[in-house]
């Protein structure tokens, strides 16, 4: 008998469609019985998939996660859930930082939401109405590179105020915690200020790239002296045993800049109670110490077992008592970025 070859082709290309649709299905999550949760993961995939895939293990409720890049993170993704509010993919936003999670608030993004994890973080790091909670936080710092220069904070002054800033580099200010830098200075100096800073600093020959992760980079390979970046990124150099150390980068009367990580239920999604313990058990003691103890070695904001952290968090800690508030800066925020893109998106 003879075979059809339309018969045969179609038999191929259904072969080919079966075995694509289960390699998605795979690869977001899906376990079968139980429909996966939705995150959105602005923070670094190598710290956050462990996290999350212990709250699987615990529950037993399977999680599809969406990671942005190094280059766009936290802002690529709440453009996105903005853009989705009509018809939200997404359960739960983890973001890496918390001014664009209060943009969301504003647009209608989010829906409140206190639990025990909410009750265990102090009320400078939540949102009061309970919309976002802040967890986990690192700060920015410069790395320095001590072959280079002395890490005594009266030099790294020097070196930045005045002369040539070829061997500093710095993030594009348009995403993450380099936009909230620019925000806080933003907030306190005002915008004037800030775009003359930030002129000054390119006719100076900074080096702008695009990301905290590739200014860690340079600086921790000898290319340039000091860089603008956060903790966890100065540890990825400090394990590598690179000739780095780090000083808490500070603004106005000594306020260092403690920028915690951040998490929010979206408007609308249909899995309410899974997506509830997802938010409690990342702003659980559990989650924070697992996140200390990685490698970004990030600073706990509810009560832990202080025996449990390291000597670099319980520094990092002492620094933290002294951040800038951040929780009234949207304003400031959206003014800055209304002029970072005009600046960079051309």
């Amino acid at each position: 008998m003879k075979s059809n070859p339309l018969a045969a082709l179609l038999r191929v290309l259904l072969v080919v469609a079966v075995a694509a649709i289960a390699f998605a299905l795979l690869r977001w999550g899906w376990h079968g019985g139980h429909d996966p949760l939705i995150v959105y993961c602005a923070h670094d995939s190598v710290y956050a998939e462990s996290v999350l895939r212990q709250f699987e293990r615990k529950t037993g409720i399977p999680v599809a996660i969406r990671y942005d890049t190094e280059a766009t993170k936290s802002l690529g993704l709440v453009e996105l859930l903005v853009r989705e509010k009509s018809a939200p993919r997404c359960d739960v936003f983890w973001n890496n930082e918390l001014l664009g999670i209060m943009d969301l608030k504003e647009k209608g993004v989010l829906q409140p939401y206190k639990g025990e994890g909410y009750n265990r973080i102090p009320a400078t790091f939540k949102d009061a109405d309970g919309y976002w909670t802040g967890f986990a936080a690192r700060l920015r710092v410069f790395i320095l590179n001590t072959k280079k220069v002395e890490a005594k904070e009266e030099i790294v002054r020097q070196r930045l105020e005045g002369g040539d800033l070829s061997q500093a580099a710095i993030a594009k200010p348009l995403f993450g915690t380099t936009l909230t830098h620019y925000s806080v200075l933003w907030h306190l100096l005002g915008g004037e200020a800030v775009k003359q800073w930030h002129h000054n600093a390119r006719a100076r020959g900074i080096r702008e790239l695009g990301g905290n992760a590739q200014t860690m980079r340079v600086v921790a390979d000898g290319v340039c002296a000091i860089g603008y970046t956060d903790t966890d990124d100065f540890f990825v150099a400090k394990d590598e045993s690179k000739p780095v150390a780090m000083l808490p980068a500070t603004v106005g009367d000594g306020r260092t800049l403690c920028i915690p990580n951040t998490v929010a239920i979206i408007k609308g999604t249909r899995r309410q109670q899974d997506a509830q313990l997802l938010v409690d058990f990342l702003l659980s003691a559990e989650s924070e110490l697992a996140l200390a103890r990685s490698q970004a070695r990030q600073i706990p904001l509810g009560p832990v077992d202080e025996s449990a952290l390291s000597d670099d968090v319980r520094q990092l800690r002492r620094w933290a008592e002294r951040g800038y508030p951040l929780t009234d800066l949207g304003a400031a925020r959206a003014a800055c970025l209304q002029w970072l893109k005009s600046e960079y998106v051309k």
